[in-house]
């Protein structure tokens, strides 16, 4: 993949603000609750609120179910896709998915239609989500666990092959081309009818986010160790594996949970290391939630007095976006997104 050079610097990002002389090609709402958390934790209370302001107004519709009719139909079967590896403090927040349920059953949505996932069904459950599953009759599922499909998988131009681990399709096979392919999992392309898509806003120590891209990326297929931890490697399979029809035509809503910002420690919750924004933002659009998410790291990194990411590796993760947008993805020039703050 031909990468592309032209990207803002950090210093740049830091200030940037949508630009009324250039094309607005992407809309991202902000909800904002000064309540929405106490002492690092989410008001419970507050997240619905939160959910149908975002909603509403990123369909324009005046009502939550009119809004999700928008994006999903009753014959839908809905996956929200969380990141539940870091926990429940760094990772997806189950209040913010209790929104998101709570509205699709109000809009008439089954709760047998309603599938909360992740990769590991170990991580959904320390996490909180089976509980919640539970509580609300929806089901909860590790892409792991529902194995994988053999028919639908990703393979790199340029062939990388990887170290499977015990759950990979081709663990323990031998023979030419072994190691080669990400297959999907079953329950992305036979479960599952549309994708939600619900991140923190969290520091990813290779690619910059733990975002949306990301997230539903690796979370989606087997043989991922061959990427994690080589930038270049991620810039170009991240991407592309969101690209797979399988996965980006089934995308209807991305979230990011930015009640907390987390901008060091990755997949380890260090509060020391967070600040709380007590925001939700939502978009059509994977790659403009987290080129901002991406922008608003490197700010909290600032504020706080640690050395922000500069220079050209701060440059390649954001080309890891603009390898997202040239595939049409969506935008990553901060310019062409018109970023509304909910009344």
């Amino acid at each position: 993949m031909l990468f592309v050079s032209i990207v803002l610097p950090s210093a740049c990002l830091a200030g940037v603000a949508a630009s009324a002389d250039l094309p607005t090609r992407s809309r991202v709402i902000v909800v904002e609750d000064a309540e929405a958390t106490e002492v690092f934790r989410p008001r419970l209370e507050r997240m619905r609120s939160m959910v149908e302001r975002g909603l509403t107004n990123l369909t324009q519709k005046p009502a939550i179910g009119a809004a999700w009719r928008t994006l999903v139909t009753t014959q839908d079967v809905v996956g929200i896709k969380v990141y539940a590896a870091p926990g429940p403090s760094a990772g997806t927040r189950p209040a913010v998915v209790v929104g998101l349920v709570e509205t699709l059953l109000a809009a008439g949505i089954s709760p047998h239609r309603i599938i909360i996932w992740d990769r590991q069904r170990a991580d959904l459950r320390a996490a909180g989500f089976v509980d919640l599953a539970s509580r609300y009759g929806v089901r909860v599922e590790g892409s792991v666990n529902a194995g994988y499909d053999e028919e639908i998988y990703y393979s790199p131009v340029r062939p990388i092959i990887g170290q499977l681990i015990w759950g990979d399709v081709e663990f323990g096979r031998k023979g030419e081309g072994v190691g080669r392919r990400s297959y999907v999992s079953r329950l992305v392309s036979r479960d599952m009818t549309k994708i939600v898509v619900v991140t923190p806003m969290l520091n990813h120590n290779t690619i910059g986010v733990c975002g949306h891209l990301y997230s539903l990326a690796f979370g989606s297929v087997d043989n991922t160790i061959r990427f994690e931890n080589d930038l270049y490697r991620m810039s170009d399979a991240v991407p592309e594996i969101f690209g797979l029809p399988v996965l980006n035509d089934r995308v209807v809503l991305c979230v990011t949970d930015a009640l907390i910002c987390q901008y060091e420690g990755e997949k380890s919750g260090l509060l020391h290391y967070s600040t709380p924004l007590n925001e939700l933002r939502f978009s059509r659009d994977p790659v403009a939630l987290d080129i901002l998410s991406l922008r608003d790291l490197e700010r909290q990194r600032v504020a706080m007095g640690i050395a922000p990411t500069r220079g050209q590796y701060y440059t390649n993760q954001v080309e890891l976006l603009n390898n997202a947008a040239l595939l049409e993805l969506g935008v990553s020039d901060i310019g062409s997104i018109r970023v509304e703050r909910a009344p």
